[in-house]
């Protein structure tokens, strides 16, 4: 087959994908793919400049990249989030830009539900109980320490309803939690939404699934923190930038909230001296941004993204 009938895709940071993408041997023969582990920035231009489909995770793509890649026609983000590429850009240029929304909703839900009751059930400080010697001092069959609280009969309050929020309310009934929604900023009051600052004075935990927007960025500060129980729990699976990191960690310092589980920083991967990275923090549970990536979640993602590969590869040919 002639070079100029082959489509050139290129995958940026095929490296945040381990299954990678499953590719019939029909679609193999019409694309030149080249899947990168990872692409520095300043390597980004010299590997779109010819690609007619970027696959492209967190990388980020700017109206500078995006106007020095003249045969760029589709944009594939292998994530529900879109805020890495410019899409006013894309638009302009002529570029469909395509993200894969819901592929992840049962695993994040499940993380979000796991690290709940890991948090109320002091799960960490038991362990290490079990096997630091407190255990075998006990003069008892069992080891008391962190008060445990219950998880059913306890309210939920989600921030974000799409279908992660709608997944992690559908569990989080199931285990017996009254959930509210808070309003989202930007938008219309839902009849059954109440305000942000009510909802985080009413929850026993309260779970972030918003996108980030102008208008969510900083959504969880200083303030909204004081705002919570005492006893309640804050659980970020949406994106590191919606909440202030300085603010959560003097909270959890203080003891004005009872803990925390973040899978998502605002820098990733996090500097040493990020401020949730200090080993001092009580009742925090970090996690490498990895709510997203039960293997099942990981080949319903490769799929979808080679569909819409395919999609483009039909067209063009469609076309030609």
């Amino acid at each position: 087959m002639s070079p100029s009938l082959v489509c050139q895709v290129v995958f940026l940071d095929a490296g945040t994908l381990p299954c990678g993408l499953p590719f019939d041997a029909g679609l193999s023969a019409l694309i030149d793919y080249r899947a990168y582990p990872f692409t520095s920035p300043a390597e980004v231009q010299t590997r779109i400049v010819d690609a007619e489909v970027v696959v492209v995770n967190k990388v980020r793509l700017s109206r500078e990249l995006l106007s020095q890649a003249p045969r760029l026609q589709r944009i594939c983000i292998a994530a529900a989030g879109m805020d890495n590429v410019d899409l006013a850009a894309a638009n302009e240029l002529g570029m469909s830009v395509h993200n894969v929304p819901g592929y992840g909703s049962d695993a994040v839900a499940e993380h979000v539900m796991a690290t709940l009751l890991a948090l109320r059930h002091h799960l960490h400080d038991y362990s290490r109980a079990a096997v630091d010697g407190r255990w075998a001092a006990s003069p008892h069959f069992c080891w008391h320490g962190p008060r445990i609280k219950p998880v059913a009969g306890s309210t939920l309050g989600m921030v974000g309803r799409g279908a992660i929020g709608q997944a992690t309310a559908h569990m989080a009934r199931g285990l017996g939690m009254r959930v509210l929604f808070a309003h989202r900023p930007g938008r219309p009051m839902a009849p059954d939404e109440r305000p942000l600052d009510t909802l985080l004075s009413e929850c026993d935990a309260v779970s972030l699934h918003v996108p980030l927007t102008p208008d969510t960025r900083g959504l969880i500060d200083a303030r909204r923190l004081a705002l919570m129980k005492p006893d309640a729990v804050l659980i970020n699976t949406g994106r590191g930038a919606l909440l202030d990191s300085v603010a959560l960690a003097e909270a959890l310092r203080a003891h004005k909230l009872a803990g925390a589980a973040i899978d998502v920083l605002e820098v990733e991967p996090p500097p040493a001296t990020h401020p949730l990275l200090a080993p001092d923090i009580p009742n925090l549970l970090l996690t490498p941004h990895v709510a997203w990536a039960s293997e099942a979640a990981q080949q319903r993602l490769a799929a979808r993204l080679v569909e819409l590969i395919a999609e483009h590869v039909a067209r063009r040919g469609a076309s030609a």
